[in-house]
């Protein structure tokens, strides 16, 4: 059977569409390679794009039976899966930036919300309760206005959001719903699923930061 028609789980044994998977294959050193594109030659396997599913396989020893090969498994392979989600996070918010589709600082972030404009609004690891709450107020309102429901994530850094839009002290940002928006956002929905977050990928910021940092609110 073709190996793109089988798209099963190596960890949950079920099958799912590429969306929900990350593709594996033996590198020329016989490492285990992700293939994120899946693009690369040779025998592949599957694994639940799940942080936890890819560190369970590798603690399984599971990539050796799937690609039939006596593979060696990256201590922090998981790490190294979630390095390359996040670089290519990385790029499409670089290119949603060069195309126009983002609204860097609070006050911009406040305006793209509540004219519909934003497909979702991204805040800095470092962000201070207050700012995230006002940013959620305005994701309320609009909702109530009979506007979309704009979903928030807090998946990077100030130093990554920085390094993606061209600008210092990013802490509030909104992708806008354009086509290069558009990429970024999967891009995003892929990163958090990946560390956990909502099955249905759109796990709303609400709530205090995940991670215990100096508070800011800089735009």
């Amino acid at each position: 059977m073709d190996e793109m028609a089988e798209r099963t789980c190596i960890v949950t044994r079920r099958a799912g569409e590429p969306e929900g998977l990350i593709r594996f294959v033996a590198g020329p050193d016989m490492s285990v390679v992700p293939d994120l594109k899946r693009n690369l030659p040779g025998r592949g396997c599957w694994v639940t794009a799940e942080r936890a599913r890819v560190e369970e396989a590798a603690r399984k020893n599971l990539f050796r039976r799937a690609l039939k090969a006596e593979v060696n498994v990256d201590r922090d392979l998981a790490g190294l899966v979630d390095g390359l989600l996040t670089k290519s996070l990385l790029g499409a918010l670089g290119l949603a930036r060069k195309a126009g589709a983002v609204a860097l600082g609070a006050a911009k972030t406040d305006a793209a919300i509540r004219s519909g404009k934003a497909l979702v609004v991204l805040h800095a690891r470092e962000a201070a309760e207050d700012g995230i709450r006002k940013l959620s107020q305005a994701r309320t309102a609009t909702v109530h206005l009979g506007g979309p429901d704009i979903q928030a994530y807090k998946l990077l850094s100030e130093a990554e959001m920085g390094l993606a839009f061209g600008a210092t002290n990013v802490i509030h940002a909104a992708v806008l719903a354009q086509d290069a928006g558009k990429a970024a956002f999967r891009r995003v929905v892929a990163l958090d699923r990946y560390r956990g977050g909502s099955p249905d990928g759109r796990a709303a910021i609400d709530g205090p930061p995940a991670q215990t940092a100096p508070n800011k609110d800089t735009e």
